[in-house]
């Protein structure tokens, strides 16, 4: 398949497998999303939605979480990873949508980009499952199946994002983030498929005979 062919063969394949694919963090609104999204760094989201019932009772909104101590919200967040820094980055993220934002979450990449714990990835999920804004958040997955179906030659996430959002149409790429993730879990998963194993990587590869070799992110 040329690569303009895979890409049509891709969205139509994803389309029929995830025609409506719902956000998989569980959250009650824009604040709680945020939140969990930055908890979901180097974690999977089963385990976040395991811990944030007892995080929303502690606190489930910026006024509330900004006056908790650090230690309090780290102790609750601890099975999640990186718990020293993602406490401190949650209590601090409300302070300032407290006194800079009037409480809400922006709807802007660049203002969610200055708010402690939340890079690109975060702020671009954020965008797409908040706001509703089009924006491609490539993640590690994401990044693998790009390479493996022939899309980017996946150096880092920045350029597997630029690539995909030239090669697929602006009004599916917010669909397109989380199909490719649900995909990836089902199908195409870091151990489960090496490139040859896929019904999207056999259809678009139907002669690769050798593991497709991916750079890690």
């Amino acid at each position: 398949m040329l690569k303009q062919e895979r890409v049509e063969f891709i969205l139509s394949d994803l389309k029929k497998r995830y025609p409506n694919p719902p956000i998989p963090l569980d959250h009650k609104d824009t604040y709680t999303l945020l939140v969990a999204v930055l908890l979901s760094a180097q974690c999977t989201d089963e385990r976040v939605n395991q811990v944030t019932p007892a995080l929303w009772q502690l606190a489930d909104n910026c006024y509330d979480m900004a006056k908790q101590n650090v230690d309090d919200i780290r102790a609750i967040i601890r099975p999640c990873g990186l718990s020293p820094q993602k406490s401190k980055a949650i209590q601090k993220l409300s302070e300032i949508l407290v006194e800079t934002f009037n409480g809400e979450v922006p709807n802007d990449m660049e203002a969610l980009e200055t708010l402690p714990g939340v890079g690109h990835k975060t702020a671009g999920v954020v965008m797409v499952q908040a706001f509703n804004v089009p924006a491609f958040p490539v993640d590690t997955h994401i990044h693998r199946l790009a390479q493996r179906w022939g899309l980017t030659n996946g150096k880092n996430v920045t350029q597997t994002e630029k690539d995909l959002k030239r090669l697929f149409p602006k009004n599916r790429w917010n669909d397109l983030h989380l199909q490719i993730i649900y995909y990836g879990r089902e199908y195409c998963s870091a151990r489960g498929c090496d490139g040859t194993v896929c019904p999207i990587c056999t259809t678009c590869y139907p002669n690769r005979k050798n593991p497709k070799k991916t750079h890690k992110a």
